[in-house]
């Protein structure tokens, strides 16, 4: 099975091309080469996306059993890439978002793949774009489509969100005893997925005609309260998670730039239902747990010396004291 990742070495990416190999498939990434290589046995193709002229000249005489695209964030790329490919792959894997859906998930719902799209963001909309591209290719018998929704998704290579912000103080500030912001009560809604477990569903995908033309939430089962994720990422630490709890909006208000992942995403439920995808795709099994996630994530960020230190984030520090001074107790997650 000949399968190219456009990307190939981002945080998803990677899990994607430790399942191919897995399955003996023969990989090659293509990327502009500037994060760390590929694996030994798989190859690289450097190159810009964006250059469409380029880009759709380097793949008119090749052919690949599968393509798996995750670095397409709006219509225009998608539209090269259904002329670099269209007639020159079986399949067409698409990493897609559950942004697309917004954020008027109700509570106590689990969203699956029929549930309205209305995004709210930049990133959502044109990732909409892209999927009304590739089903009109799909349609057009140019290739067979599968459209992947991940949610939030985490491991080494990269930063565990918390609620405010994608690469947060707060980690930090557990380990030092200090407490943290939460918005609202703590009992929104959220999934969290490793890296490895997603990339599953993504490589075994490939080659399977149960998910030609078909779209998939790609999450764990498990649905957090806010203040359970709190608790098993602490746990990670060896600490535990002290929560000061304030309206998003006026935790966003102090710096709606920096906590914009607050604004736009995580003050809503986020809980979605990928059992059309365990179904279609039975070796999509989640076996990674948050605490034992977390713990290898906050491990590799330290390595990376990519850990926040929170003792200058005086923001930060003004915030909690002015909430503390307001009368608002911290609650032990």
């Amino acid at each position: 099975m000949r399968v190219l990742v456009i990307g190939g070495t981002g945080l998803i990416s990677t899990g994607i091309v430790k399942h191919l190999l897995a399955r003996g498939a023969d990989v090659t990434v293509f990327n502009r080469g500037q994060r760390a290589p590929p694996p030994p046995n798989v190859k690289l193709s450097k190159g810009d996306r964006g250059n469409f002229a380029e880009f759709e000249k380097r793949f008119e005489s090749e052919r690949f059993d599968a393509v798996i695209d995750m670095v397409c964030f709006n219509a225009e790329q998608a539209e090269s890439a259904v002329r670099a490919f269209g007639g020159r792959c079986e399949q067409f894997i698409f990493c897609s978002t559950v942004c697309t859906y917004g954020v008027k998930s109700p509570p106590q719902v689990l969203v699956d793949e029929t549930f309205p799209q209305e995004p709210i963001s930049g990133y959502g909309k044109g990732k909409v774009a892209c999927e009304q591209v590739f089903r009109r290719a799909h349609d057009a018998k140019r290739f067979n489509a599968t459209i992947i929704r991940p949610s939030s998704t985490y491991g080494p290579g990269n930063s565990l969100i918390d609620q405010l912000e994608f690469s947060p103080a707060a980690w930090d500030r557990i380990e030092r005893g200090l407490p943290v912001l939460c918005a609202g009560d703590g009992l929104g809604l959220w999934q969290s997925t490793h890296r490895d477990d997603c990339g599953k569903l993504f490589a075994y995908a490939a080659l399977n005609p149960r998910t030609y033309g078909q779209d998939y939430n790609a999450t764990r089962e498990e649905v957090f309260t806010w203040r359970e994720y709190y608790r098993q990422a602490a746990a990670a630490l060896g600490r535990k998670a002290r929560l000061v709890f304030m309206p998003a909006a006026w935790i966003v208000k102090h710096d709606p730039k920096r906590f914009g992942l607050l604004h736009e995403i995580t003050q809503y439920h986020g809980a979605y239902d990928s059992g059309k995808a365990r179904r279609d795709v039975p070796e999509f099994r989640c076996e990674i747990g948050l605490e034992r996630g977390a713990g290898e994530t906050f491990a590799d960020m330290k390595q990376r010396n990519a850990w926040r230190d929170s003792t200058g984030d005086t923001l930060y520090q003004a915030m909690v004291d002015k909430a503390l001074q307001a009368g608002v107790e911290p609650v032990e997650a």
